[in-house]
């Protein structure tokens, strides 16, 4: 059988350890050429562009 904890992990102690697991929101910047919210770094999914440039076709459904 492998290593067992010899002792109970007191709350507090382990929320501590918990402290720094919190997601955090994704960084949103303006489209340039939409004007919509997206990712920073990635194609904006409204219109398929990425720093200026068509990068993707996107169905207007």
């Amino acid at each position: 059988m492998g290593p067992l904890p010899k002792r109970k992990i007191s709350r507090t102690r382990r929320n501590k350890r918990r402290s720094h697991h919190a997601l955090t929101l994704n960084h949103l910047v303006v489209c340039e050429n939409c004007g919509e919210y997206h990712v920073a770094h990635h194609v904006c999914p409204a219109c398929g562009s990425y720093k200026g440039e068509l990068v993707i076709e996107v169905d207007t459904d």
